[in-house]
C-alpha cells in the first residue's frame, strides 16, 4: 500500500513547483500508473516519494515512511532510468554485488537473471546491454530483495511491444501475489491496458483517479478492432458507405490483415462486411492498440531457498490474463482485490521464506501471459480499500489503518543506509572489474623498471631500490597505486552509484566505512609486497645476488613501508568519500609529500628543547600485562617512522580527511 500525501517540490526560481500537492494511492494487489506529460512531474513525484528530493509531504510504505523503513531495499523495489553500474562490470557481478548490498544469498542473482530471461547474458558487459537488456537488469536488480512495492519510472520508455508486453506481463504477475506496482508512463493507452487504475497528472498537479476501465471509457478514444484477410477491401467498403451517409468515420489499417475504425460500430461494421461478402475473423468494440502476444515468461531453475517465491511470481505471471483473447467475448480474469494473494516479501505468505529449504511449486500452466487489449465492457473489481484489505493483503505484518488526514511525518528519525554485508560487498565491488589487476601488473612493472634505474645509477640505498622510490619522486609507484584504489573505493560509487538507486547520494555509514578501509589496506600491503618481489626479481635476474645482502634491521623499514601504502589507501578513501570524486581523492593523496610534507619539515626542523627519549619504557610502565623485549623495538621503529617527515604528514593528512569525512558524511538526517 502507497499513501503519498501533500507532495510538493522544493519550487525554482520564479517558476511554479515542478510537484504541488500531490496526493494519492496505489493498492496492494493492483498496477496502478502514474500518467502524465513529458514534463508534468512524474519523475520528481516518485524521487519525493523516495525522498531523494528536496520539497514538502509525505508517502507511506505500508504505513511507514521511507526512512523509518530499516532496510528500504527490501521494501521498496526501484528503477530510475538506466541501470547504475560500472560499464565493465558483468550482469552477473553486478547482480551479486547489489546481493550483498541488500543481504540476500549471491544465488539470488542466477535466479532473478533466470527470471527476467537473462540468463545467457550473465557474462555481458553492462556497457554493452541493449536498451531492453538494460530495463530487465533493471528489474532483476530490483526485485533482488523480493520487495512489496515496485517503483518503475518509465520502465518502457525504447522498447519493443514484445518487451513492453513481457514486462507489464511480469509486473502483473508480482502484483497478482499481493504486490503493489507503480510505474509512469506518458501512453495514455499503455495506461489503460496495463493498468488497474489510472493517477492522471498535469503541472504536477492531480487531474484525475481512475479505474483503468473509467479511464478509458472518459478519456480514451472508443474504436472497432477488425480482423480480416480482405482489410484493403472492407476498408474501401466502410469508406464508401460513410461518405454515402455523411458520417465521420476514420480508418487506420495496421500491420498484416488488422483494422483500426473510429467513429462506428461492431453492428455497423458487421452488417456492412456481411451485405459485401466480406470474410470477418474478429470485431470487437476496443480502446488503445490490440497488442501482440507476450511472449513466454522465463522460468527460473526449480531448486530451494530464495528461488521460492519467485517461482510462485512465475506461474502467476503465466496464468494472468491481461485482457481478453482476440476473437473471444470480453472478460478480465486478473485479480483485483487485496486479498488475491500475500506480499512476496511479507511473513506468513503461502510460499516458504529463502533459505528455508522448501521446494518450488510446480507450474501448472507454462502457456504465456498473452496481453490483449482491455475491453471497455470488461471493469475489474477495484481493490477494496481500507484495514480489511491491507489485513487480506499481508496477515502478518499488517499494520492498523490510519486515516490520512491525520498522519504526521515522525521528527528527528536517523536514516540507516550502507549494504547489509558491507566487505562481502566492497570486495565484489573490487574484484568486479579489471581495475586492481591492470593496477597491480602496471605497479609491478613501474616499480621494476624504476629499480633497475636506481640501481645502474648507484648512490641509492637497498631500502630505496627495493621500494623504486627516487629522491625526486613524491611516492613510489606502490604508493601511488595503493593511493588510486582507496580513491576508487568511493569514486566509483559517486560515479557509477550502485548504492543510490533508492537511497539518493551514497550512504557512508561506518560499516561501509570500515569495509572500504580494511579491504583497501589488504590490497595495499598486497600490492607492496608484490612491488618489492618485482624489484628484488628484477635485481636478481639483471646485476645478480652480490647487489642484495640481508638488512640487519628490517623491522623499522618493514613497519615504514607497510605504513606509508595503508596510509596512501586510507588517504585516497577519506578523500574521495570526502570530496565525491576519485580524482580529487587521488589528488588529495600527491597533496601529502608535495604540500604536506614540506610543511612539517619546517616545523620539525631545529632541536629540541625537551627530548623524546625512553618512550618505549613509559608506555611498558602502562600496561599491566608483561610485554616480551621484541616489543621495544617495534614500538620505537612506530615513533621513528611518525617523527620523519613522510610519515607525520601522512598521519595529520589522514586526521583531517576522517574529520572532514565525519562532516560531510556522517551527519544524522533530521526530517520534520
Amino acid at each position: 500500500m502507497i499513501q503519498a500525501i501533500g507532495l510538493t517540490s522544493t519550487p525554482r526560481r520564479d517558476l511554479p513547483p515542478l510537484v504541488d500537492d500531490l496526493t494519492f494511492e496505489a493498492r496492494p494487489g493492483c498496477v496502478t500508473a502514474l500518467l502524465g506529460e513529458p514534463g508534468s512531474g512524474k519523475t520528481t513525484a516518485l524521487r519525493l516519494m523516495l525522498e531523494l528530493a528536496p520539497g514538502r509531504g509525505v508517502t507511506y510504505f505500508r504505513g511507514r515512511p521511507l526512512h523509518r523503513i530499516p532496510h528500504p531495499a527490501r521494501e521498496v523495489g526501484v528503477l530510475l532510468g538506466d541501470v547504475p553500474g560500472h560499464p565493465s562490470r558483468t550482469v552477473r557481478n553486478q547482480l551479486r554485488m547489489l546481493c550483498a548490498a541488500v543481504g540476500v544469498p549471491a544465488a539470488r542473482a542466477d535466479t532473478m537473471m533466470e527470471v527476467v530471461g537473462i540468463g545467457g547474458l550473465r557474462d555481458q558487459r553492462l556497457g554493452s546491454l541493449s536498451a531492453g537488456m538494460d530495463r530487465r537488469v533493471g528489474l532483476a536488480a530490483a526485485m533482488l530483495a523480493d520487495p512489496c512495492t515496485l517503483l518503475l519510472d518509465e520502465p518502457t520508455a525504447g522498447l519493443a511491444p514484445r518487451e513492453r508486453a513481457w514486462l507489464h506481463a511480469l509486473l502483473r504477475g508480482h502484483a497478482s501475489l499481493g504486490g503493489t506496482v507503480l510505474f509512469t508512463t506518458d501512453d495514455a493507452k499503455e495506461a489503460a491496458r496495463s493498468a488497474d487504475r489510472v493517477v492522471s497528472i498535469a503541472s504536477g498537479r492531480l487531474v484525475a483517479d481512475q479505474d483503468a476501465a473509467d479511464f478509458a471509457r472518459t478519456r480514451l478514444r472508443p474504436r472497432v478492432a477488425v480482423r480480416t484477410p480482405h482489410a484493403a477491401r472492407l476498408a474501401d467498403v466502410l469508406g464508401r458507405e460513410a461518405r454515402a451517409a455523411h458520417r465521420g468515420v476514420e480508418i487506420v489499417e495496421e500491420s498484416g490483415s488488422r483494422l483500426s475504425v473510429y467513429g462506428s460500430s461492431c453492428a455497423e461494421i458487421g452488417e456492412a462486411a456481411f451485405r459485401h461478402g466480406v470474410l470477418v475473423h474478429q470485431l470487437a468494440d476496443e480502446t488503445g492498440d490490440t497488442a501482440l502476444p507476450v511472449p513466454p515468461v522465463p522460468q527460473a531453475r526449480t531448486g530451494a531457498g530464495s528461488g521460492v517465491r519467485l517461482e510462485a511470481r512465475l506461474e502467476a505471471a503465466a496464468q494472468v490474463r491481461t485482457g481478453p483473447h482476440p476473437g473471444t467475448a470480453a472478460s478480465d480474469p486478473r485479480p483485483g482485490t487485496a486479498a488475491s494473494g500475500p506480499c512476496p516479501g511479507a511473513a506468513g505468505s503461502g510460499s516458504a521464506d529463502p533459505g528455508s529449504g522448501a521446494t518450488d511449486p510446480a507450474i501448472t500452466d507454462p502457456r504465456p501471459a498473452a496481453t490483449g487489449v482491455r475491453s471497455a465492457a470488461a471493469t475489474p473489481p477495484a481493490p477494496p480499500a481500507g484495514p480489511a484489505a491491507t489485513a487480506g493483503a499481508f496477515p502478518r505484518r499488517a499494520r492498523p489503518a490510519r486515516d490520512a488526514r491525520t498522519v504526521r511525518p515522525a521528527p528527528a528519525v536517523r536514516r540507516i543506509g550502507g549494504p547489509l554485508r558491507p566487505v562481502r560487498y566492497e570486495l565484489r565491488r573490487v574484484f568486479g572489474t579489471a581495475t586492481p589487476y591492470l593496477t597491480a601488473v602496471l605497479v609491478a612493472v613501474v616499480s621494476a623498471a624504476t629499480a633497475l634505474v636506481l640501481a645502474r645509477a648507484g648512490h641509492t640505498s637497498q631500502n630505496r631500490m627495493l621500494a623504486a622510490w627516487p629522491e625526486p619522486f613524491p611516492l613510489p609507484p606502490a604508493a601511488l597505486g595503493a593511493g588510486l584504489l582507496g580513491a576508487l573505493a568511493f569514486g566509483e560509487e559517486y560515479r557509477y552509484p550502485a548504492l543510490a538507486a533508492d537511497r539518493g547520494t551514497v550512504p557512508r555509514r561506518l560499516g561501509l566505512l570500515t569495509a572500504k578501509l580494511g579491504v583497501c589496506a589488504a590490497l595495499a600491503l598486497l600490492l607492496g609486497a608484490l612491488a618489492v618481489t618485482a624489484d628484488a626479481a628484477a635485481l636478481h635476474l639483471v646485476f645478480g645476488p652480490a647487489l642484495l645482502r640481508a638488512p640487519a634491521e628490517w623491522a623499522a623499514p618493514a613497519a615504514s613501508w607497510a605504513g606509508l601504502l595503508v596510509g596512501c589507501a586510507w588517504a585516497g578513501v577519506l578523500a574521495s568519500g570526502a570530496f565525491r570524486s576519485a580524482v580529487l581523492g587521488l589528488a588529495a593523496v600527491l597533496a601529502v609529500p608535495v604540500a604536506v610534507v614540506p610543511l612539517v619539515r619546517k616545523v620539525l626542523e631545529g632541536p629540541s628543547a625537551h627530548p623524546a627519549s625512553g618512550v618505549a619504557s613509559r608506555l611498558r610502565a602502562l600496561t599491566s600485562a608483561p610485554l616480551p623485549p621484541e616489543a621495544d623495538r617495534f614500538v620505537l621503529g612506530a615513533l621513528r617512522v611518525m617523527a620523519q617527515p613522510v610519515g607525520a604528514a601522512l598521519l595529520l593528512s589522514l586526521m583531517v580527511l576522517l574529520c572532514a569525512y565525519a562532516f560531510t558524511g556522517l551527519r544524522t538526517r533530521v526530517r520534520w
